[in-house]
Parts: C-alpha cells; structure tokens; sequence
C-alpha cells in the first residue's frame, strides 16, 4: 500500500459551509484544522498566507475550526468570535486579528477587534453570549476527530493528511505533489 493511502482521509468534504479563499476550479485544496491560542497555528499562520500568495490561482484553501480547550481556555470563545465575524462577512479579517493577538483572546479583546473591523458590536456580543455559533464550532471538531486530527495544525492536502510540517517549502512540496 503506498505511504499516501496510509495517511489519514478528510471523512467530511469541503462544502459551502467552509470558509474558504480561492476558487472551487483550483488544482489543489489546502484544508488546516487549526486553534486561534495553538502557538504552533500562530507560527503556521505567516506559512500559509505566504503560500497562497505563491500558488493563488491554483489553491483553494480551507479553514476549520479545532480549539483544543482543555490546554488553550480561550480557543472555544476565538472560533465562536471568529464565526461571529463571518455572519458579518468578515471571517478572514477577524482570523486574521485572532492570530495576530493570540496572547490577548478574552471577551473584552474579541470585542475590541469586532469594533476595528466595524462590526455591529451588539450583534456580535449577543451572538457570543448566546452560544449562537457554538454548534457549527463543535461540528468542525468533529469532523477533525473523524478524520483523524488530534493537533493543531493539521494540514489535509486534496484530501489527505500531510504529515511534513508547515513551512512553506513542506506545503508547497505536499501541494505540488497533490497537482
């Protein structure tokens, strides 16, 4: 059997309810579960905006969400924020505040960085405060715990989990392999 086949297989593909950027006809997908606290995400993050710029056009990249809440208290509450900002059509630019201020997630931070991006702050604080994105958060977990995530970051490429650390030339290796 070859190493590829070996490697865990996303279990729940890529929908129109996944944030992505890029277009559905690229060549490759590049899906990260990922945790706004996870220092290695943070590290990641530069990476992987630093390949799509590289490969746009060819890539279609994928977030979801994997707070790991037992050793980072302030992932559960990012992703919801997170959502929170997409249902404002802001998800990227709130992703990007998160990981950007990853030592400052607590309530009075999140709302701070809804008020930069403009957003309508009584929205946003009732959406947290009512657990309105807490389900489509956890649904994300699970679909990593389906597909064999148990860290942040986790990387599938085309649909398969990349194993080769998340610089830039290792992803672009795997995404070049995937073409």
């Amino acid at each position: 059997m070859s190493a590829v086949l070996d490697r865990p297989q996303l279990t729940v593909p890529l929908s129109g309810r996944d944030h992505v950027l890029g277009t559905s006809a690229a060549a490759a997908t590049l899906l990260e579960y990922g945790d706004y606290e996870c220092p290695f995400c943070a590290a990641a993050h530069p990476a992987v905006k630093h390949v799509l710029q590289l490969v746009a056009g060819d890539i279609l990249f994928a977030y979801r969400h994997f707070p790991l809440t037992q050793i980072h208290p302030h992932a559960q509450q990012a992703a919801e924020a997170a959502e929170a900002a997409g249902a404002q059509g802001r998800f990227w630019e709130m992703h990007d505040l998160l990981f950007a201020h990853q030592d400052h997630l607590a309530l009075p931070d999140l709302v701070e960085y809804a008020d930069a991006l403009g957003l309508d702050l009584d929205r946003f604080a009732s959406e947290l405060e009512s657990g309105a994105h807490t389900a489509r958060v956890r649904e994300d977990f699970l679909s990593g715990v389906r597909s064999g995530v148990n860290g942040t970051p986790t990387f599938f490429v085309n649909g398969i989990r990349h194993n080769g650390g998340y610089d830039p030339e290792a992803l672009l290796d795997a995404i070049g392999s995937a073409l």
